[in-house]
């Protein structure tokens, strides 16, 4: 454990050096599957936030996957819906896919105190009590949730199936680092290339308390999935992707991880997305 342990701070110091890694984009061509938008009062932050939802082609009850955005949340229009073909890798799949838009720079989480750039951010509520109430009524959802991030999100999600391990049977982190007490200076560096300020997040313990490989009992019956590339910025996000999985395998955690091709792109976060799936798919029964 003590030798997991140094190979993630290792891991750290590497994303520090790497600092906001930008994620490139490409475009979408002929999506298979209707999107709509589903816009949901958060009475914690005190505004409407829309949703894109691919529902379950089936009509009925299905399972939910609350697949997350990167830095920009979605509202820079760079995202799953923009940048991947992920409609047409659902289009079969029994299952309802949401992807709340905004929180650009909040790593998903409640943050300690209203921001003067990035206002107030309530997204662990949102996203383990609005929000999926919300769409449990509208789209009939049946109780078996997984939810998945890509890189400023990859460690939220694993972070948020721990925080809910009643509400998400899966969790997956596509090119980020779910090992983020010793990340934190790259935590620090995306809330600020987004206009935030980082004391406002969380303060020292939180990001002790917020760190899924420190906090692995709760992840217990929960799969888990991590996938990072091999080129560029990417080196450092795969050394603390392959580096947390270790310590969560090590400390009796189911994990399954991937290692890709290629640099910090949507390619490699869609090839996440697609692998997860044997990971995902079963644990949620979709």
């Amino acid at each position: 454990m003590r030798r997991v342990l140094r190979i993630l701070l290792i891991a750290g110091l590497l994303l520090t050096a790497a600092g906001t890694v930008p994620e490139t984009a490409r475009v979408e061509a002929a999506p298979s599957r209707a999107l709509v938008q589903f816009p949901v009062y958060s009475p914690s932050m005190h505004r409407t936030v829309m949703n894109n939802v691919l529902p379950a082609p089936g009509g009925g009850k299905a399972p939910v996957l609350y697949l997350l955005h990167g830095a920009g949340g979605g509202s820079d229009h760079i995202g799953w819906e923009w940048n991947t073909r992920y409609r047409e890798f659902f289009r079969n799949k029994d299952v309802t896919v949401v992807s709340p838009v905004g929180g650009a720079g909040s790593f998903y989480t409640d943050w300690r105190s209203r921001d003067r750039k990035l206002g107030l951010n309530k997204w662990q509520t949102y996203l383990t009590r609005e929000l999926p109430a919300a769409v449990n009524r509208h789209f009939g959802g049946n109780g078996r949730n997984a939810i998945a991030g890509v890189s400023m999100s990859g460690g939220p999600a694993i972070d948020l199936a721990a925080r809910a391990p009643r509400l998400y049977r899966a969790a997956a982190s596509y090119s980020g680092c779910p090992a983020q007490a010793l990340g934190f200076p790259a935590v620090m560096g995306t809330v600020i290339g987004q206009g935030g300020n980082p004391l406002n997040m969380w303060t020292p313990s939180d990001y002790v308390v917020h760190d899924p490989v420190l906090n692995a009992a709760r992840l217990r019956g929960t799969a888990i999935y991590i996938s990072a590339g091999d080129a560029g910025l990417e080196l450092p996000v795969r050394a603390c992707s392959d580096a947390s999985a270790a310590a969560l395998r090590a400390q009796g955690i189911r994990v399954t991880s991937d290692g890709l091709r290629g640099a910090h792109s949507w390619d490699v976060f869609e090839g996440g997305l697609r692998q997860s799936w044997r990971v995902i798919g079963p644990a949620i029964g979709a």
